[in-house]
């Protein structure tokens, strides 16, 4: 009797916080608000959700997309309305664009002033139109009863392929009266697209015929590990995008990893007889602006049925998700495929070139990628960066990945995301992993609040902060397309001990960089965040200066 007193004097805030540790969340992160209070209050006294308050609400958004790429499972951001959830509307963008499976809640002013622009404290009279904005999806609860189906709904298209970010927007008074008895909360089974049978045919048919087969991974096949693994396996070439690197093991020679725009790749292409594209959108900046030619024939394996043909003209489209339709495909091919067996050779010499080329563009930058790849493949750490020079060259291609949920990165190319994601995929890092997370002093001022975060949460972190006190890459481009004329492009920045210090986040410096390597095992040894320091200025620049990704035709001819 007492149990159910208590169900029937249950609040809508006390049943969203029990339906999402029900369904399996046990991490959120949000700022505190009188427009989300009734739900924040309800979690803090179940104490079934670790909540992590963010400084800001795009740090928040940005640790719940990291958790939910490194987790495998959904991340959770909670807002508050009007301006609050604006703030968070760059750092979901980002989550759009990886189509990362986050849930937004948001909270809006009272139902009765919602949408009539009456003044109302944080109201933003068209906050929807915001929020579709940048979700694929956007609900609101209208009331107590609808609260099962408002929450069922928003967790079902987060999780559903393509999968997304989903803004749920739920009123204050409604999340402060009374709820339905509900018993325990189930998560919803994803729903997924499915290719018909004629089309799995006519792909393994392409396969069987093929002597130089390739696929293309994309972010849209990180669920399907096991499938593309085989299909390598049975002789089928791999490459990917930033977004689908670790997919297939870049440990394992018959992959090209993300080299998949140099010369090397594109010399591999033309040998090739067949590509299927699986769950990527083949962005311009990894295709020059798609204009790289690519095997034919090219099929394309999307879960989201208005990407087929979009960047390129393709033979076949398959609207499916990426793991069944390359296990059924598996069901008719043979234990081997009759492929060139020079394939899997031309693909490590072709990786070998790829890499060779970039070490001697980092010059003496390449003990630095060297020793971060060696320790990301030894503790199988997360591997998260900003957009900074040091990823746009050696970040995004040559530290090694051998799991799809180790690789965090800005993919939308907003900077200042890194100190955010990197708190995220370190709380969703089991025992023994941590986040190792590329910084650069630029974009690090975006985001310095959040290091305070990642100092209370005990995150365990290490920030790399490449700091050559300018926004290096703006002045590469000025010195490349300018005449080297460098304005509004040299920033101040702080003295990051002194900073460190003042929040009690470990510092250490390295002017030199063969002791890089040092301090890299002592901060990874500690326990908590640490912030490794790299003085650019002392140490040098890169051998060759980069000046961006390629220019478009248009640029070109200009």
């Amino acid at each position: 009797m007492k149990h159910e007193a208590i169900q029937q004097t249950e609040t809508v805030g006390d049943f969203i916080a029990r339906y999402l540790a029900d369904v399996g969340v046990t991490t959120m992160f949000g700022v505190i608000s009188i427009h989300n209070m009734p739900i924040l209050d309800a979690v803090a006294r179940q104490g079934r959700i670790r909540f992590v308050p963010a400084r800001g609400e795009a740090g928040a958004m940005n640790m719940a997309d990291a958790y939910a790429r490194v987790s495998g499972g959904m991340g959770v951001c909670l807002t508050s309305t009007g301006t609050a959830a604006g703030n968070a509307a760059g750092a979901q963008a980002e989550a759009l664009t990886a189509g990362s499976r986050v849930l937004h809640i948001t909270s809006q002013v009272d139902l009765a002033y919602a949408d009539r622009d009456r003044a109302a404290i944080h109201d933003v009279p068209r906050q929807p139109e915001m929020l579709r904005g940048v979700s694929k999806a956007v609900f609101r609860m209208w009331d107590a009863n609808g609260a099962i189906g408002a929450l069922t709904a928003a967790v079902s298209a987060v999780l559903s392929a393509p999968s997304g970010p989903v803004s749920l927007e739920i009123p204050v008074d409604v999340q402060r009266s009374l709820a339905a008895p509900q018993g325990v909360q189930h998560a919803p089974v994803p729903v997924v697209p499915r290719v018909c049978d004629a089309v799995i045919e006519d792909i393994a048919n392409h396969l069987k015929q093929a002597k130089r087969p390739l696929i293309w991974l994309g972010g849209g096949a990180r669920g399907a590990v096991a499938e593309a693994t085989e299909l390598m396996r049975r002789g089928v070439g791999v490459v990917s995008s930033t977004n689908g690197r670790g997919v297939v093991s870049e440990e394992e020679p018959g992959t090209l990893g993300a080299f998949n725009m140099g010369p090397e790749a594109v010399d591999l292409y033309q040998s090739s007889d067949l590509m299927i594209v699986i769950g990527s959108r083949l962005r311009g900046n990894e295709t020059r602006n798609n204009e790289m030619p690519l095997p034919k024939p090219l099929i394309q394996i999307d879960a989201d049925a208005s990407q087929g043909g979009r960047n390129y003209a393709v033979d076949l489209f398959a609207h499916g998700d990426a793991a069944d339709t390359l296990a059924r495909v598996l069901e008719l091919l043979p234990a081997k495929l009759d492929t060139d067996p020079n394939l899997g050779f031309d693909i490590a010499k072709a990786r070998a070139k790829a890499e060779g080329a970039l070490r001697d563009r980092l010059g003496h930058y390449s003990s630095v990628a060297d020793t971060l790849s060696a320790k990301v493949v030894e503790g199988g750490h997360a591997w998260v960066r900003d957009v900074t020079i040091s990823n746009s060259t050696f970040g995004n291609r040559y530290v090694r990945l051998s799991e799809p949920t180790q690789g965090v990165h800005a993919l939308g190319g907003g900077i200042g995301q890194g100190v955010s994601m990197g708190i995220g995929a370190a709380l969703a890092c089991g025992e023994g992993r941590k986040a190792i997370t590329l910084l650069g002093d630029g974009g690090t001022m975006l985001g310095l609040a959040e290091a305070i975060t990642a100092v209370d949460e005990n995150a365990p972190l290490v920030y790399v902060l490449m700091n050559d006190q300018a926004y290096g890459v703006i002045q590469n481009i000025q010195d490349a397309q300018y005449d080297s004329r460098r304005h509004y492009s040299a920033i101040r920045v702080p003295e990051f001990g002194t900073f460190c210090a003042s929040i009690g986040l470990p510092h250490r410096k390295v002017s030199a960089l063969d002791a890089f390597e040092a301090a890299l095992d002592d901060a990874l040894a500690a326990e908590g965040p640490q912030l490794i320091e790299v003085d650019m200025i002392a140490i040098g620049p890169f051998a060759e200066a980069f000046a961006g990704p390629p220019a478009g035709a248009a640029q070109k001819e200009d």
